[in-house]
């Protein structure tokens, strides 16, 4: 069955770098509050200037940072999926992305 999706993954196989870019930031959008939130309770009692530092911090460059690195990782695990298997994985991922955030009010 698998081979059947083999087209479909040849086909977004070029894309990896762009997909694997979006989902980690889909999971990061998803997981950003409760980061953010645990930032703000850990950070609540220190001066306005370093709360702020912090979140310019966190977000600006954390988030970059993880973006930056973890794409590339992605895209060469998912790279040598066989290809059906890929775009199976990379469809379920996304729907399972959605699903999440249906269900936490994100959309």
């Amino acid at each position: 069955m698998i081979q059947f999706f083999n087209p479909a993954g040849q086909y977004i196989a070029p894309y990896l770098s762009e997909i694997s870019t979006a989902f980690i930031a889909c999971l990061l959008v998803m997981l950003g509050g409760e980061i953010n939130s645990f930032l703000r309770q850990a950070l609540g009692n220190q001066h306005f200037i370093i709360r702020t530092f912090a979140f310019i911090v966190l977000n600006a460059f954390g988030y970059g940072f993880i973006i930056v690195k973890l794409s590339p990782d992605l895209a060469q695990i998912l790279e040598h999926l066989e290809k059906g298997m890929m775009f199976l994985l990379v469809v379920a991922s996304f729907i399972g992305i959605g699903l999440w955030a249906q269900k936490n009010r994100h959309i």
